[in-house]
């Protein structure tokens, strides 16, 4: 068994991800870093070879224990946590939305040619604090999965990690200096609070079988909107690279 110190320990590692991300030069520019995509695929691959796999066995114990009691739960009841997966998917479909239109309307261009984005506090808010929310579901999953050893804390800490370089790049050219300020060290301290909430506070196991649907979602449309917009350039070897190598490490793992 993992001791809690060791998870937090994890924790920090992830949280230094966010702390540190925006140094690595190499994954600024155009086309796209090589790099991102890999760490996209890597995602992808975690999500759909072990995360939804855990998922649809919680979705089994949840139709064994609960038996519906309205119209609404019997057409649902069977397929309750793949909503769920899709509501995550949903929410951050309309959050990228909304960040995006923001940034078309609030762009303007400076004296010295450089872009910049203008009153968009409210926006930022929305946009880091619905991370911070994810984020801290991601650090209190660390503490809640249906597999606890070592193998699997390192597994799921990987893919998360390689997938906050992904959200981090996509934010800061989002919110640029605004997010270095302040973003960054939230989407940082939500992390570990997050853990550190999981390590105080269990929750019933339908709740948790509902957060990780919902992650599942998430992590699929935060990867799948920085890898498919044309403008971004992305590289689909580098992408298939990350999938397949961690689809092998997941299988033996």
């Amino acid at each position: 068994m993992l001791s809690t110190l060791g998870v937090l320990f994890v924790a920090g590692g992830l949280a230094a991800v966010h702390v540190g991300a925006g140094r690595l030069e190499f994954l600024r520019g155009m086309p796209r870093s090589r790099w991102l995509s890999l760490c996209g695929g890597i995602s992808v691959a975690y999500v759909f070879v072990h995360l939804l796999p855990e998922v649809t066995e919680h979705q089994s114990r949840v139709v064994e224990a609960l038996e519906p009691t309205n119209v609404v739960l019997a057409a649902t009841h069977e397929r309750s946590l793949f909503i769920a997966a899709l509501v995550g998917f949903t929410l951050f479909y309309g959050l990228e939305q909304i960040v995006r239109r923001s940034r078309r309307g609030s762009d303007s261009e400076t004296s010295g040619g450089e872009r910049t984005i203008q009153g968009v506090s409210g926006v930022f808010w929305i946009h880091v604090g619905s991370f911070a929310l994810y984020n801290g579901l991601i650090g209190y999953l660390l503490l809640h999965r249906e597999e606890t050893g070592v193998s699997s804390l390192v597994l799921y800490a990987m893919a998360m990690g390689v997938h906050f370089v992904v959200n981090d790049y996509g934010l800061r050219e989002h919110h640029r200096a605004t997010y270095d300020r302040i973003g960054r060290w939230l989407l940082a301290g939500s992390i570990l609070g997050g853990a550190a909430v999981g390590a105080l506070v269990g929750v019933p196991e339908l709740v948790l079988s509902l957060l990780l649907a919902f992650l599942a979602g998430g992590v699929i449309l935060n990867v799948i909107k920085e890898e498919l917009p044309a403008d971004r350039e992305s590289r689909f070897w580098a992408f298939a690279a990350g999938l397949v190598g961690y689809t092998i490490i997941l299988l033996l793992g």
